[in-house]
């Protein structure tokens, strides 16, 4: 791995040595590249996230952190709510999704036997998933008029 412990110099994280000590779910694997435990990183962190075919994330929301997606290959889905509609954002590669802070949405692969490849950028070291039951704008009782 490379020395973190020169101050004011660039680090190089090549392809294979991308670390799969982060957190992990079913049916997705997350690769850290830029973070704390690979580069000495204290506000950023980036890596890579391969998600099966035909399966999805649970409904969730990463809390204050702010996150940012490319998409390399695939065709991922991002669900979310718009005004209480269930809003899909379908996406090829070279796309990029922006996800704020506290938003309520998901993760799906539509594709029955492609894997899809997402590099992932947050605004934080702690790989922040609030699962919830449904997705649901924070506030908001699900199956009632949203009071904005």
């Amino acid at each position: 791995m490379t020395d973190n412990s020169t101050p004011g110099r660039l680090y190089h994280v090549h392809a294979g040595e991308l670390s799969d000590d982060t957190a992990q779910s079913a049916s997705m694997h997350r690769r850290a590249a830029i973070a704390g435990t690979t580069v000495g990183s204290t506000t950023i962190w980036m890596g890579e996230t391969h998600m099966a075919p035909a399966t999805c994330s649970a409904d969730h929301h990463h809390g204050a952190t702010e996150t940012a997606i490319y998409v390399v290959s695939g065709t991922p889905r991002f669900v979310f709510l718009d005004h209480g509609a269930e809003v899909a954002i379908d996406t090829a590669p070279g796309d990029y999704v922006f996800v704020p802070p506290w938003v309520p949405h998901r993760e799906e692969n539509p594709s029955p036997d492609t894997e899809a490849v997402v590099v992932i950028a947050r605004s934080s070291q702690e790989a922040v998933v609030v699962n919830l039951p449904r997705l649901a704008a924070l506030g908001q009782v699900v199956g009632q008029e949203i009071h904005e």
